[in-house]
């Protein structure tokens, strides 16, 4: 089935519940990037350091990181529906409240809050999707993929054009749009049935024995590391106005969504997974260099390019986590993303520390050995990432939306964050 085909009732024409959660997923996914090309204007305003600053990813993916292990426990008790409202009105009021923030303490803390409430959010909102979306969930899994690049993209977009006048205008911004979404599902969503089996607090760690799903972390670890580096540190290394920097990360977002939702699957049918993810990663690395180490326009460039590799590391990523082990679905992705937004939390916190220790081209040999790391844990432990009894499927072009049909969104209730 064509996911564009409108007759079909595809890509184009879904139900208003639909529509309404992949448009809060956009705000969702713009709220990662929003601060990137405002970083350097947040830094003048409160008096604080790059260090300091930085701080804003790094409490937003530590509470993250932590809240995978609950999101698939409170969501199997109360309900996609409930969950996502929950998670929305988190957002709402912490994105408010950074915007108020008299000191950096206070806007890392009302951050952290907002992790929270991001994390219940889009973790949820794929099983939504797939569960309320006409046309099988090929479709369903196309609009949320789209919805996470276009809100990747529009996140620096909105920073810049708000931040112009004032960096506290895009926290108020996100709010206002997020409580726009948050009434839509109200009105527009109905629940969803509940999960058959209720998932524990330790489920995700157990899941984690598995071989293949803990390589799959492991080395999603280490790019998460390469990845966070490039979007928290870089905007103070080409240290631009708000416009060009939202510009530079606009255009690397576009990257990334063409990437992950047309171009990697047409790479993993030609040449397979696993040697794709490899070759990306490489080509990651020597970019994140030629970053550190070239003039301010071939760190422009360099930055905008990484889109496409990250677009693509992404999407095969997240197909390993969801089908390399037999452990259920939102149980073996809270656990993979349990491990490797840990990383996203470290790396803008070690990034300006390395610098201080040594030089500003250092963070990046570092994160282009994280990526490397990341390519040779695929290497060495590929048969583990590729089990018999694996639900990829290698020439399906895109495995997780083959096996994902809307009457199983409630029994599996897939729990996918970012990508």
């Amino acid at each position: 089935m064509d996911p564009f085909d409108a007759d079909a009732g595809g890509l184009l024409r879904q139900p208003k519940a639909v529509w309404a959660t992949a448009g809060a997923s956009v705000v969702a996914f713009m709220g990662i990037g929003l601060v990137d090309p405002i970083l350097p204007s947040i830094a003048k305003g409160l008096d604080a350091s790059a260090g300091q600053v930085s701080l804003l990813f790094t409490s937003y993916f530590l509470i993250t990181a932590l809240a995978m292990l609950v999101t698939g426990f409170v969501s199997s008790r109360i309900g996609g529906r409930k969950t996502l409202l929950l998670g929305l009105a988190f957002v709402v009021v912490f994105a408010g409240l950074a915007g108020t923030s008299d000191t950096v303490g206070q806007l890392v803390g009302y951050r952290a809050g907002w992790g929270l409430g991001n994390a219940l959010f889009v973790s949820t909102a794929l099983a939504v999707i797939v569960g309320a979306a006409a046309g099988g969930s090929a479709a369903a899994i196309l609009l949320y993929e789209s919805a996470l690049g276009l809100g990747m993209a529009c996140g620096p977009l909105l920073g810049a054009l708000l931040g112009d006048a004032s960096w506290r205008y895009p926290f108020f911004g996100t709010a206002f749009l997020m409580a726009i979404g948050f009434l839509c599902i109200t009105v527009f969503l109905k629940e969803q049935p509940k999960p058959a089996r209720k998932t524990s607090l330790l489920d995700p760690i157990r899941a984690l024995g598995h071989g293949g799903l803990a390589s799959a972390a492991v080395s999603a670890f280490f790019y998460n590391y390469t990845f966070f580096t490039v979007l928290a540190f870089t905007p103070f290394v080409l240290n631009m106005t708000p416009y060009k920097s939202g510009a530079v990360f606009f255009a690397w977002g576009v990257l990334l969504a063409v990437f992950s939702v047309l171009v990697a699957p047409r790479m993993q049918r030609r040449f397979g997974s696993l040697k794709v993810l490899g070759g990306s990663l490489v080509l990651l690395a020597a970019d994140v260099l030629v970053l550190g180490y070239g003039n301010h326009t071939a760190a422009i460039v360099c930055t905008i390019l990484s889109g496409a590799f990250i677009g693509v590391n992404n999407t095969v990523y997240t197909e390993l986590a969801l089908g390399v082990s037999d452990a259920p679905r939102p149980v073996a992705s809270a656990g993979y993303n349990f491990v490797r937004w840990f990383a996203a939390a470290a790396a803008p916190y070690f990034a300006p520390k390395i610098e201080e220790w040594t030089d500003i081209r250092i963070p990046f040999v570092v994160a282009a050995v994280t990526a490397l790391l990341g390519a040779v844990v695929v290497v060495v432990r590929r048969r583990a990432l590729t089990l018999p009894h694996s639900r990829l499927r290698s020439s399906g072009g895109t495995p997780i939306a083959e096996e994902l049909e809307p009457k199983h969104a409630s029994e599996d209730s897939v729990t996918v964050f970012a990508n």
